[in-house]
């Protein structure tokens, strides 16, 4: 199973990204789909995750209103886009798999993770 993200980059505060994650090697339509960041020194955190068929979504609270959770069975591609970016969004943004339940929020629940790419939005 691969999961591997991209998209990350530099970006001015109140700049917009949009990440993906391209699935391999797994059924993707049987998964649901999370978003979870990473900043130096911090946990792990729970940003969005998306039901097996893309029509549920959650957001952490974090981030609502500004983050949109999407998904792609067809081309087996999850989207993170991601809208007026401050700079506390600067992290390590990671996709992860999980077969739990549509709404999980806990690291431990995924079954599989990407490698991550990096956000740095600048002040």
């Amino acid at each position: 199973v691969q999961l591997v993200e991209s998209g990350g980059g530099l970006v001015q505060a109140g700049g917009s990204l949009r990440l993906s994650c391209a699935a391999s090697g797994l059924t993707f339509s049987a998964y649901s789909m999370g978003w979870f960041r990473q900043a130096p020194g911090k946990e792990r955190e729970f940003v969005a995750v998306i039901s097996r068929s893309g029509v549920s979504t959650y957001d952490a609270d974090s981030v609502k209103g500004r983050f949109t959770i999407s998904r792609d069975n067809a081309k087996n591609t999850v989207y993170l886009q991601m809208n007026r970016l401050p700079p506390e969004d600067t992290a390590i943004y990671y996709c992860a798999a999980t077969r739990t339940g549509w709404s999980s929020r806990i690291p431990d629940e995924y079954d599989y993770w990407g490698q991550g790419t990096q956000v740095t939005v600048s002040s």
